[in-house]
């Protein structure tokens, strides 16, 4: 059908929803894709907000003729939840908890509750939901019942289809429906019994043939799960479990019953070493017979990987021995943590009984590692669970890519076909990266593939027709836990036979005759390898545009800015609400257009033309980056490496060749250069900020929001460049511009730590020139070669240093990491780095000090309770770890750190009047309520400018800079 919807459905649309109607190019190419191969673009997005929104959709699309996908955390490995048809998002508004029942362990809830959300509801209760997929901070209910999700433990908890009730749903005639045991059925009308006999009565025709060709395995995912209608023993159906997998392709789910849990209480785990994949694939069968929750493997590929991803590598290290083809995961979760202990013992045992050993010859090589420390456990489990996009953290142009990747056998094949598909991988001069549940024969592995080349499409194709046949040689599952989608659908008469496809095709014209339901999955499908719907389709290239930053670690156009740009595999990681960084807007917003995905899926569109001529440097593309604060966390803790805070400085760049820089833009960029001047003139510089009048009438003029005070020129800036004269050994001091001229106590007290430290201070400087500058404020509003101006004086004044070794450090972390990572993009070569290479922050320097055993000094607590909020940016650069230890080495100070996420002041991000709302919306999704709790008397500590003013703006409290910490701590000056 015609991508373009007609203009009345578009405006009776609208009319009649109360959510989010979108039919833009740049909105619809964000819900173009999923974590699939594939890409199809809708023909508009509907973000509903009730039910009565999804009622209203489904009559007005079904007037129309035009189709609707269900959509949640748009995650599919397959291509379920891309279509040329309506998409409509439930994420974000239909996601609450309706009922919960703790007594029966049941809950009700909306399909877009994320299963994370849930969990963290359910918690307080002793209770979980375990159909625990890897993607739990992203995955919604809704898509897990579609896709019949599976997760780590199935081996105990079964699938979805085991954890679901009931079904609450739109049939595509507007009716809503309940789909439960049809003993519990509330009196059914005609049409909803005449279903009925007629679903029974497949039941009864095709149960031969059901008991013939399907799978005898637990995972099976493919098809509909017709066998649900087969009589039995006790004359009863669970009618929820034909909508269970069935990818929303019969009814429009809107409240799913659940099965819930006790949640474990105690756990252990021991990570069984292999010296050979096939060792550890024959071994699981015997592994499994001692009871555990889960067999997870990882392999020698994947460990590699995970190595080279600063988030995992000190994980990996902890729980790896030596070089192994392959580790098994086996946990152990008894409510006895006794038990635990001895099924551990048993494990080591066994290991021990099957010929590995530490000390064996190397083709025996392996053994035990045993995690029984909880925190330990969930850092190897986060390693594991980030597995498919460790994976796709390769960056050459060939990607593992998702067609056959969760076939599953039963265990005593395990290890037979897992060795024919590889050599089948090899046949075709390609390999595969292994890991996952091999505790039920569900081992995901992605051939690596080019997907931009005819020939590796056809080759896509013809190992999944070759690996499918040994799935039916293994008697397994073609789908054992990602469904069917666009990848698998048509191969569903392979693995079932034309009977059974028939009476698929049954089923799904019963429950919609018109075809509207997300055509094209299960059902009806199009070939697996038609590029047409392929993300890199025929023709698919990139402009070669001019990139102003060194892309080169990446490949394709734009120096390799494509490469970086393509590394998005839509996983979705960045939509996680919850721990960690990313992505702070999203958090706030929940609008797909504010995660890291979004910004990356629009940003690959408009360079390869898909959006338009001039769509990089449209106002449209702009506004996708607006909200985009570049705290690096996707730089850090995206498994891929989508740096958006890079990328969003080549945005603004190409905006503003076209249109140029607002005041406002040029108002914050050039703070480094008039700041002397704004200083000396303090009292009218002032003025804004200490009258609120004035700020209301400049804030159209100005563009910072009137509510907001900006910070106060100090009235005795720093101003001493002279050298300290004491002291044993060099260091370079940064006087960073905010607190050179607003907070100037924070660099004598730095000076006065570093004197104490035994250092003589020297404050970096070109001798006759104005002062330095690292240029951030010029990256943050894409004036690239003015930063690059910056860059080159400030590696000219510190190269000298940088060569004798001087630690150069830097309190402002916004700052000094900006030479540890921009800095090496605006002026790659080895000046760049040996500069980069010495620069740290104070808190870095004093650890390193302490842990050589250096420092000299006394310190005394100056309060008896510190609380630690974490810079974005040392985060993401893995330095935070060093303030909270140079805060240990305070004695009797109790340091508590605060579990935050950003601060959302992000530089002038939160002083502008059209995102002022969105930056205290971030602060408060977890640090100033935490601060707002904090007893009266202890000290806040906040390293960065940004996060001290948030703070001090929203609870009233004044955060320190860990230099006025240890300033106030030093007891006994030893020099």
């Amino acid at each position: 059908m015609n991508s373009e919807a007609p203009k009345d459905f578009i405006s009776q649309l609208t009319a009649a929803v109360a959510g989010h109607v979108e039919f833009d190019a740049f909105t619809r190419g964000r819900y173009a894709t999923d974590a699939s191969v594939y890409q199809m673009m809708p023909v508009g997005v509907v973000t509903p907000k009730t039910i009565a929104d999804i009622h209203a959709v489904i009559s007005l699309a079904k007037d129309y003729g035009i189709p609707i996908t269900a959509r949640g955390g748009g995650t599919s490995q397959c291509g379920q939840t891309v279509n040329r048809s309506l998409i409509v998002d439930n994420s974000r508004y239909l996601n609450q908890l309706l009922d919960l029942d703790i007594k029966n362990h049941r809950c009700t809830v909306e399909p877009g509750m994320i299963l994370d959300d849930l969990n963290r509801q359910l918690k307080p209760h002793g209770l979980w939901f375990p159909v625990d997929v890897s993607t739990s901070s992203r995955a919604t209910i809704g898509g897990m019942a579609a896709n019949n999700s599976c997760g780590q433990r199935s081996l105990k908890y079964g699938t979805m289809r085991h954890n679901v009730h009931s079904i609450e749903a739109i049939m595509a005639t507007g009716d809503q429906w309940h789909f439960g045991h049809t003993e519990q059925q509330p009196t059914a009308n005609a049409s909803q019994q005449a279903l009925l006999n007629e679903l029974l009565t497949l039941g009864r025709q095709e149960a031969d043939e059901i008991e013939a060709r399907f799978p005898k395995l637990l995972r099976r995912v493919g098809g509909y799960n017709i066998d649900a209608l087969v009589p039995n023993l006790q004359n009863t159906h669970n009618l929820a479990h034909l909508l269970v997998g069935s990818e929303g392709t019969l009814a429009y789910s809107t409240a799913i019953e659940l099965k819930i849990s006790p949640l474990p209480v105690h756990t252990v785990m021991g990570i069984c070493h292999f010296p050979t994949f096939y060792q550890a694939m024959e071994a699981t069968q015997h592994l499994v017979a001692l009871g555990p929750v889960s067999v997870e493997l990882i392999d020698n590929t994947m460990i590699d990987l995970a190595r080279n991803i600063p988030l995992y590598r000190s994980t990996i290290d902890s729980f790896i021995r030596g070089e192994p083809a392959a580790v098994l995961l086996v946990e152990f979760a008894h409510d006895d943590q006794q038990k635990n202990l001895q099924a551990l013992q048993l494990l080591c045992e066994r290991m021990a009984e099957l010929g590995y050993q530490w000390n064996a010859q190397p083709s025996q090589k392996g053994g035990v590692i045993e995690a029984i420390n909880s925190d330990f456990q969930t850092r190897i489990n986060n390693v594991r669970k980030a597995g498919l996009n460790i994976m796709m953290s390769m960056k050459s142009e060939g990607k593992p890519v998702s067609f056959v990747e969760d076939c599953a056998v039963e265990l005593k094949d395990l290890a037979d076909y897992t060795a024919e598909l590889t050599e089948l991988f090899k046949s075709y001069k390609t390999t595969g990266t292994w890991y996952a549940h091999a505790s039920v024969g569900c081992l995901h592995v992605r051939p690596i593939l080019n997907l931009k080349l005819d020939k590796d499409a056809s080759t896509m194709r013809e190992i999944a027709e070759k690996a499918f046949d040994l799935v039916l040689k293994y008697k397994g599952s073609h789908s054992g836990e990602h469904g069917d989608g666009i990848s698998r659908s048509e191969f569903n008469e392979k693995i079932f036979g034309p009977r059974i496809v028939r009476a698929f095709q049954t089923v799904k014209t019963l429950f919609d005759p018109a075809n509207q339901f997300n055509p094209g999955k299960i059902t009806n499908a199009p070939r697996m390898n038609d590029r047409t719907l392929f993300r890199y389709a025929p023709g698919y290239s990139m402009s070669d545009v001019k990139s102003r930053l060194d892309w080169s670690e990446w490949t394709g156009a734009g120096g390799g800015l494509q490469g970086a740009v393509e590394m998005c595999n839509n996983n979705g990681a960045c939509r996680s609400l919850k721990g960690g960084l990313m992505c702070p807007s999203y958090r706030v917003t929940k609008d797909e257009k504010d995660s890291t995905r979004g910004r990356a899926n629009t940003l690959r569109l408009a360079l390869s033309g898909q959006l338009g001529e001039t769509a990089l440097s449209s106002d449209a593309m702009h506004d996708t980056m607006k909200l985009c604060v570049s705290c690096k966390g996707c730089k850090r803790e995206c498994p891929t490496g989508v740096d958006m805070a890079k990328m969003k400085i080549e945005v603004q760049a190409a905006h503003a060749q076209v249109h140029g820089h607002t005041f406002h833009e040029r108002i914050i960029a050039h703070l480094p250069r008039y700041a002397p001047a704004a200083s000396r003139m303090r009292r009218l510089s002032n003025l804004p900020t200490n009258v609120p009048f004035i700020r209301k009438l400049l804030e159209p003029i100005t563009g910072f929001c009137a509510s907001r005070p900006l910070p106060q020129w100090h009235a005795n800036p720093f101003r001493d460049n002279s050298n300290d004269s004491e002291g044993e050994k060099d260091v370079v001091l940064l006087a960073d511009t905010f607190n050179r001229w607003f907070e100037p106590d924070n660099i004598k007290a730095a000076r006065h730590v570093l004197q104490a430290a035994g250092f003589r201070t020297h404050i970096a400087q070109l001798p006759g020139q104005r002062n330095l500058c690292c240029g951030r404020t010029y990256l943050a509003t894409g004036m690239i070669k003015r930063a690059r101006h910056e860059a080159k004086r400030m590696i000219e004044a510190l190269l000298p240093w940088a060569i004798k070794g001087v630690p150069i450090v830097g309190l402002e972390p916004s700052c000094l990491l900006t030479l540890r990572d921009e800095y090496r993009n605006l002026i790659p070569g080895t000046a760049t780095d040996s500069v980069a290479n010495q620069a740290m922050l104070l808190e870095e320097l004093i650890v390193k000090e302490a842990e050589a055993g250096e420092l000299n000094w006394i310190l005394k607590a100056p309060a008896q309770r510190a609380y630690l909020h974490g810079h974005c940016h040392q985060k993401a650069m893995g330095v935070f770890s060093t303030v909270e230890q140079a805060l240990a080495l305070i004695p009797d100070l109790d340091i508590t750190t605060i579990e935050s996420g950003c601060c959302g002041m992000a530089g002038a991000f939160g002083y502008a009047s059209d995102t002022a709302e969105t930056s205290m919306a971030m602060a408060e999704l977890d640090l100033l309520p935490l601060v707002r709790r904090a007893e009266k008397d202890s000290l806040i500590v906040a390293d960065g400018t940004s996060c001290r003013h948030q703070i001090s703006m929203g609870t009233d409290r004044q955060a320190m800079h860990v230099a006025q910490i240890l300033a106030l701590s030093l007891k006994v000056d030893t020099h």
